[in-house]
C-alpha cells in the first residue's frame, strides 16, 4: 500500500534517487568506514526527516532511495547528507585525512534521479488526450482554449 506524507494541506509522494563518489572516486568506502558511513546517513536522515528506502554503500560510491518532504530541497539534501558525513567521517579517521587534504571527502557532484509511479510517457499520453484543440499549434506544449 503506498504511504503519503501529509501536510496541513497536502499529500505527497516525493522521491529521488540519489548516488555520489568520494573524492577522486578512491575506493575507502570499505571495512569500519563504509559501516559509519551508512549509520552516519540514516542518522542525517532521521535528523532531516527524510525516509530511506533503501540504500548501498559500496567501495567507491554510495546510493540512496529517500523520500522528501515538499519543503525540503534536493540541494540542501545533498549538502546535508555529505556535508555532516564527511566532516565527521574525517574527524574519526586520521587515514582519511590524509588522503583527502582541505577538509573534501565527497566529489563535488553528485546525481539526482526523480521517481514515481506513473511514467513520463503516461503523462505525456495523459496530457495529449485532454479535451479540446489547441490555439498553438507546439507539440510539446498546448494551450486549451477555455
Amino acid at each position: 500500500m503506498r504511504r503519503y506524507r501529509l501536510g496541513a494541506h497536502t499529500k505527497t509522494d516525493l522521491k529521488v534517487h540519489l548516488v555520489w563518489v568520494p573524492k577522486y572516486r578512491k575506493r575507502v568506502l570499505t571495512g569500519q568506514v563504509a559501516v559509519r558511513a551508512r549509520d552516519l546517513l540514516r542518522q542525517i536522515a532521521i535528523e532531516y526527516e527524510l525516509e530511506v528506502i533503501t540504500g548501498k554503500v559500496a567501495a567507491d560510491h554510495v546510493h540512496m532511495f529517500i523520500g522528501y518532504r515538499p519543503t525540503q530541497n534536493i540541494s540542501q539534501i545533498m549538502q546535508w547528507l555529505k556535508g555532516i558525513s564527511s566532516r565527521v567521517l574525517l574527524q574519526e579517521n586520521a587515514h582519511l585525512r590524509r588522503q583527502f587534504w582541505g577538509r573534501h571527502f565527497w566529489a563535488r557532484g553528485y546525481l539526482a534521479v526523480s521517481s514515481g509511479n506513473i511514467t513520463d510517457e503516461l503523462i505525456q499520453r495523459y496530457i495529449e488526450e485532454q479535451e479540446g484543440e489547441p490555439i498553438v499549434d507546439d507539440s510539446r506544449f498546448r494551450i486549451d482554449p477555455s
